[in-house]
Parts: structure tokens; sequence; C-alpha cells
């Protein structure tokens, strides 16, 4: 813990803060929820300096030239990372953040769940992703996830009813899920989760789920039998050559982790992580961490409810394993997919320009639609910067 954390207290509702108790919510989560540790293994991946340098770019948006400083200060920024062929052209901290420090990712562990999918059917802990979830969670039988494949779960298409955002009500599904793990029960989680109806045939609508991901890390804790921070440490975190231990919150004392969010990392770790994913899953020792080609099937939508352009009005985007996809079109962000958290937090992975980006933020509501475009425009002019072309 940095000399700042020993200090500083965090909000006991991280959807709940002030502007200024906002950072020190972020990175303190282990102040309000127990949690376990994301244990790093004997080796550590360098990342060394790219020799073409960001420090100075800058970026056009309407009739301005802001740059990367410009940029942290507007979209309240922690940390931001960008690695180029796996090494750093930028990295800059803020908010109080320095290279220490951890920040919640919110729902970037989806994406993290969805890699340890992965895992667990390379390791044969899962048989297959067309497997019932309910084959290896028992619990859920008689619940609408009862029959619902593993590969639904990770295209959010169970068909089982939630409803994500609560529009002003107070009334959404993954409001009842804060409220239930507010109680620290042991299996909380699972009981919510078992309760809501069918609402689509599985495989047909496209339903952005917390409650999902949640019934995925389940599914993945009880396949391996172990719990999902120690399977996350020994195939991710280890072979990954992250620096530093993380967390993931807990539902309570020695209880589940949440497969939707709750992970706390340091900045270049989560870009250890991009570049893991970026090199389809294979470490530098040759181990692989998922089978062969997980990385484009993550990354792009495979069935009609989650195609480009499907997932909602107005929504040009796809969605593949607990991934989100960009649309493929020519240019700098052509095959890019992205891990997103609410408040600012991103993955972004570019595998035709082997770039990561990792963004750490404190955005003052959970999706923020001009903060998102800029991070585009800033993300484009990086990427175009770190061309072999373009001019030094």
């Amino acid at each position: 813990m940095t000399e700042i954390a020993a200090t500083e207290r965090a909000a006991p509702n991280v959807m709940d803060t002030t502007p200024e108790n906002q950072a020190a919510t972020f990175r303190n989560q282990d102040q309000v929820w127990p949690v376990r540790a994301i244990r790093r293994g004997d080796r550590v991946r360098a990342l060394p300096p790219h020799t073409r340098s960001l420090a100075d770019l800058t970026y056009r948006l309407g009739d301005l030239t802001l740059s990367v400083g410009d940029y942290m200060a507007r979209r309240r920024t922690a940390g931001l990372l960008i690695l180029k062929g796996g090494e750093i052209a930028l990295e800059r901290y803020g908010m109080g953040n320095g290279p220490e420090s951890l920040w919640t990712g919110f729902g970037t562990a989806t994406s993290v769940t969805g890699t340890l999918a992965g895992a667990a059917l390379h390791d044969g802990a899962i048989g297959s992703l067309d497997d019932p979830c309910d084959l290896y969670l028992p619990q859920l039988s008689g619940s609408a996830y009862e029959g619902v494949t593993i590969r639904n779960l990770l295209r959010m298409c169970s068909g089982v009813a939630w409803r994500e955002d609560d529009d002003g009500d107070a009334r959404s599904d993954a409001g009842r899920l804060g409220r239930a793990m507010a109680r620290r029960r042991p299996g909380v989680v699972l009981d919510l989760l078992c309760r809501p109806p069918r609402a689509h045939p599985q495989g047909t609508v496209f339903n952005y789920s917390t409650g999902e991901s949640c019934v995925l890390a389940a599914v993945i804790a009880a396949a391996t039998g172990r719990p999902l921070a120690d399977y996350l440490a020994m195939r991710v975190w280890g072979p990954g050559g992250m620096e530093a231990d993380g967390h993931w919150q807990l539902e309570s004392e020695d209880g589940l982790e949440p497969g939707g969010f709750g992970i706390s990392a340091r900045l270049r770790d989560l870009g250890r992580f991009g570049l893991l994913m970026l090199e389809d899953d294979e470490a530098a020792d040759g181990r692989r961490v998922a089978p062969r080609g997980w990385r484009d099937l993550a990354g792009r939508p495979d069935s009609e409810a989650t195609a480009y352009g499907r997932l909602s009005p107005g929504n040009a985007g796809g969605y593949g394993y607990c991934w989100w996809a960009t649309p493929p079109a020519p240019g700098v962000h052509d095959g890019v997919f992205a891990a997103i958290g609410g408040f600012g937090q991103l993955i972004y992975l570019n595998p035709g320009e082997q770039v990561v980006a990792v963004l750490q933020s404190a955005w003052r509501k959970p999706a923020d639609i001009a903060a998102s475009a800029e991070t585009v425009t800033l993300l484009r002019a990086a990427v175009r910067a770190l061309r072999r072309d373009a001019p030094a």
C-alpha cells in the first residue's frame, strides 16, 4: 500500500462518491470489501521504452488541438498506458496515482472472467463451451439458467431477464445485486441470480448483464475447483509476468468473486494482461493460457445476436466472448476489441497495429458519451503516430 493509500479513506459505496474522494475510493476497495489476493508469479515481464515516445502527442477535437495532459485533466485520468509491440510509448499518472497504485476496474473484470473460461477450456476443466452451466453448478438447476450453455454466457445471450441500468428509478437488477452484496452473506449472489425469469430463448438476444458474468465466474470456480482469484493468479498473473499482486473483491469473507467487477490492479499489469491476450494467450515462456485462436474467437462476434450493429439501436459495435468489438473497417481501428468498465476504465487491443492501451479514470458518471468519443480520438492519434511511416 502506498503512503497516500495508507492515509486516505474510501467511500462506503463506489457508485456514490464526491469528486474529492472518488479517486481514494477507486484506489482502496480493500478498505470497504473483503478481497482475495491475485498473487504474482516469480518472473516479471519487462516493458522497455519504445523508440518513439508519445509524450508530445496531440489530437484534434473540433477546433481545438489538445495534448495528453489536456486529455487527462479533462477526463479525470488516473493512469494512461500505451504499448506498441510490448514496449511503452506512453505512461502517465494523475488523480494521485503512481506506478504502484491499485485501481478498481469495474466491468473490465468481465473480460478477465471470459479469458479464464478459455483457460478452463484449455485445461480440460470445462469439457465444451456448449456444455450447460448447470452441469458444473447444480445450484442453477430449476432456475432460468438451467440448460444455458457456457458459450451463451460468454456472449451475454442467456435469455435470462436482467436490467443493467436503473434509468433513474433505482429498480435495476444491477442495483439489486449491489444491495444483496452489501449483506456480506456467503452465497447471496447466486441466490439472487437463481430468481430472474426467462425473457427470451437462449442465443437469440444480446443483453449485457453483470449477473451473467457472476454466473460465469461461479461456473469456472466450480469447474476448476479453485477460487477465481487463485485461478487467475495461476493461469494469467503468473504466466503474464505481472509485477505486483492485485486483489479481487468478494461477496463475503472467503466468498465468491463477482465475475463482472471487483478486480484491482496496477496500470502496467493490466497492460501485461492486454499483451497476453494480444499474443493469442501464449505467455513469453511458451505456455498457452487458452486454446490457440482464442483471441480472435473472443474478440469478434460469432452469432447473429452479437453481430456488428445488432447489440442496440445506434450501436455499430459487436460483442465477442466478454469483449466489445469494433466493426471491421479500413483504418487504424480495424479489428479492435476492448474491455470496458464504468467511470472510464478501458483495456484496448489493436492486433493489426500491435497496440495495447489501458485507461484508469474517475469519470463522474458510469457512462459518458463525450468522454468516450474523446478517448477514441486520442487513441486514433496515438496509433497513427506509432506507425512506422509516421513522421518522427
